[in-house]
């Protein structure tokens, strides 16, 4: 059997949206702030949730160690919270994928739906966790603490959590579509179980009655007989031979014996 199209687009959209949500998660460039009165023209800061970042343009040198957070930046809870959702949004992205793979199943000629729609709704949740933390911090974004007089521009890992939010939401949604396939399948299993049949070694009271009560055959009373009945009954031989001789009578046709 073919993947439904559904699981596919799932399957397809989940790994990238964890490639880009990773890739947004790790890296520093949340916010940009240039401009910083009494620094270096030349100088960038980039700002994550987890550490800074001064980039000079003029000589393409990064340093992003033993730079201390002075406004307290990190501990706004715009921040905070970004530092608690998006690696949940991954552990919980991480495990509706491999939810996602027992239930599509490609090795398999049958898919397992309820496996797939599970995953699904696991990157769905996993979706719109990352699209909170992206979201809020976007928000306050201006509101953050940064040096009086800098310039504030959005970083580049705002544009990477909204793209993996949405694939991961649009994939999430595709894959629970398989709820409905199994809410069909769990249907026509109960319709089956509904439907009873008398077994095969069992014959019904019709058609007892219908072998030991007469019949009318062209107009006469004509009863079928039972094969079981004693005087057919013979335990050896010579029964069979003395119940030749008690019944034989004279006829205008000679018998084999007679003969």
């Amino acid at each position: 059997m073919r993947t439904p199209t559904p699981m596919i687009v799932g399957i397809v959209l989940g790994p990238c949206g964890l490639v880009l949500n990773l890739t947004s998660t790790l890296a520093q460039t949340w916010r940009t702030v240039s401009l910083i009165p009494g620094e270096t023209q030349d100088l960038i800061q980039h700002q994550g949730i987890w550490q800074f970042c001064n980039e000079y343009q003029s000589s393409h040198m990064n340093n992003c160690f033993n730079i201390k957070d002075t406004l307290g930046y990190f501990s706004q809870l715009p921040v905070q919270v970004a530092k608690g959702l998006m690696p949940a949004s991954l552990v919980v992205t991480a495990l509706g994928l491999v939810v996602a793979s027992l239930g599509v199943r490609c090795w398999q000629d049958q898919p397992h739906h309820l496996l797939g729609g599970l995953g699904g709704l696991l990157l769905f949740i996993s979706g719109l966790l990352s699209l909170i933390a992206i979201s809020w911090y976007n928000h306050e974004l201006y509101d953050l603490p940064a040096p009086t007089g800098s310039t504030l521009a959005v970083g580049y890992c705002l544009v990477l959590g909204y793209l993996a939010s949405c694939m991961e939401i649009i994939g999430g949604l595709a894959l629970t579509v398989s709820f409905g396939q199994c809410c069909k399948e769990c249907k026509l299993k109960k319709a089956a179980k509904d439907t009873t049949y008398p077994p095969s070694n069992q014959q019904g009271p019709a058609s007892v009655a219908a072998i030991s009560s007469p019949s009318i055959i062209d107009g006469r009373n004509t009863r079928i007989p039972s094969w079981n009945t004693a005087h057919n009954y013979h335990s050896n031989f010579l029964d069979v031979m003395e119940d030749e001789e008690g019944s034989r009578s004279p006829s205008r046709f000679p018998c084999d014996s007679d003969l």
